[in-house]
């Protein structure tokens, strides 16, 4: 018996722009990655500190889900999205005057606005994606979806690398060796430079709202069959496979933002300069790009959760080559991993939420979106790990190897996790 179509040809319009959303968190998610070195090199700021980057940006997540998945419960999907859009606006322009202030605090609210706009627009795509059509289809058609992601990682990449790392003045001069006035001018020039794409980007948000607004979207509302969002979340708690969606979900997240924004400090070990890294991770985008294509391809054929094991115990061995390789090997190691990943946040996504009603899909949602805070926790405390021995990234030895090398035995304990939920899913899938 043939599958349904995983797309049907009267709904294909809202589905192609609601996929354009996928691309849109996908480019504040790159762009924002090398701002952990930027920052870190323009504010003379140590490992834990440029960390918070990340705090700010995927805790917005983690604060703002739920309200989202009560708001979009109440009301409507293109309502949540245009909310969510205004959001993302505010917050990458507010990067305009936080430039002029020269404060991070002010950076790092901006971009905890931003993500209360991402909050929203993932929290209210995601589900909704899984809604149009059939539910045989559904996780094969989030991972269609989700393909467009790593377009907007490389856009946001692109930009990064040349129109924020390449201009950086504090990239080749030695602060110590500067008067307070000149290093206070490189400054000044260098957060400017971080401001501009992040102002664009707001600007080019507003015009995606324009376009949202003017469209018609087709309603998916439980209408009578809604329930207490209290109700509901006792109910998801007592489903295991959810709740250990939630936590794989969380540990996924960690171990993505933990090999994308260190890359570059791994890099620099090795003498490889973060222009030259920055190529290394647009390689690793690349892979990102094509596993998501040729993941929902074997989707066809083979049960999700079979392949979500797979691809979680190969990037759990690249892990290990990541620590444990020396020179150019782990590198090509790390960059490989995101091939492995490019299957994971689709597909926790859509076997997590399998089986559930419009109702309980619409709050486990928020919970699976709020699990995104794993990529605010955890590259901070790898931050930790390499603050060791100083605010260099080869200062001790763990193991033999260098610290750096050694804190990528985190997104080995998150591949192993994810691994075993994998694995849990399909031996349930099998009794069932």
């Amino acid at each position: 018996m043939n599958k349904p179509p995983l797309v049907s040809k009267k709904i294909l319009l809202p589905f192609i722009l609601i996929t354009s959303l996928f691309a849109l968190w996908g480019f504040a998610n790159a762009v924002t990655d090398p701002m952990v070195t930027a920052f870190k090199k323009v504010l003379e700021l140590d490992n834990f500190q440029a960390s918070l980057v990340q705090l700010a940006f995927y805790g917005g997540y983690f604060t703002m889900a739920l309200p989202a998945a009560l708001f979009i419960q109440k009301y409507s999907y293109k309502t949540g999205i245009i909310i969510g859009l205004s959001l993302y606006a505010l917050g990458a322009l507010l990067f305009y005057p936080a430039a002029v202030t020269e404060q991070f605090a002010f950076f790092l609210a901006g971009l905890y606005i931003l993500t209360f706009g991402l909050a929203f627009l993932e929290t209210t795509a995601n589900p909704y994606i899984l809604a149009m059509g059939d539910k045989v289809t559904a996780t094969q058609r989030l991972n269609l979806a989700q393909s467009f992601n790593p377009v907007g990682l490389l856009g946001g990449l692109l930009v990064a690398q040349q129109l924020v790392l390449k201009k950086l003045q504090s990239d080749n001069v030695d602060f110590s060796s500067l008067s307070d006035s000149a290093k206070a001018a490189v400054t000044t020039a260098d957060l400017m430079v971080i401001r501009t794409p992040y102002v664009a980007l707001g600007l080019g948000v507003i015009l995606i709202l324009v376009l949202i607004v003017a469209s018609k979207m087709p309603r998916v509302k439980s209408g009578d069959l809604y329930q207490s969002p209290w109700k509901t979340i006792k109910i998801l708690v007592k489903k295991s496979k959810y709740v250990e969606g939630v936590i794989s979900q969380a540990f996924y997240v960690g171990a993505q933002i933990m090999c994308w924004t260190y890359i570059y400090h791994y890099a620099d070990t090795i003498g490889i300069s973060d222009e030259e890294a920055g190529n290394y991770q647009f390689i690793a985008f690349i892979c990102f790009f094509f596993g998501r294509f040729f993941c929902t391809f074997l989707m066809k054929y083979i049960n999700s959760g079979k392949l979500l094991t797979a691809f979680s115990l190969v990037a759990l061995g690249l892990s290990l080559g990541t620590i444990f390789l020396t020179g150019i090997a782990g590198l090509y190691c790390l960059v490989a991993i995101s091939f492995c990943m490019s299957l994971m946040f689709p597909t926790i996504y859509g076997i997590a939420l399998d089986g559930l009603t419009e109702d309980e899909s619409k709050i486990g949602a928020a919970g699976l979106v709020m699990a995104i805070v794993g990529g605010a926790l955890m590259p901070t405390l790898q931050g930790t790990v390499l603050d060791l021995g100083g605010a260099g990234y080869a200062d001790i030895r763990i193991l033999g190897v260098p610290e750096v090398s050694f804190s990528f035995i985190l997104p080995a304990i998150c591949f192993a996790v994810i691994a075993l939920y994998g694995k849990r899913v399909t031996i349930k899938t099998a009794q069932a």
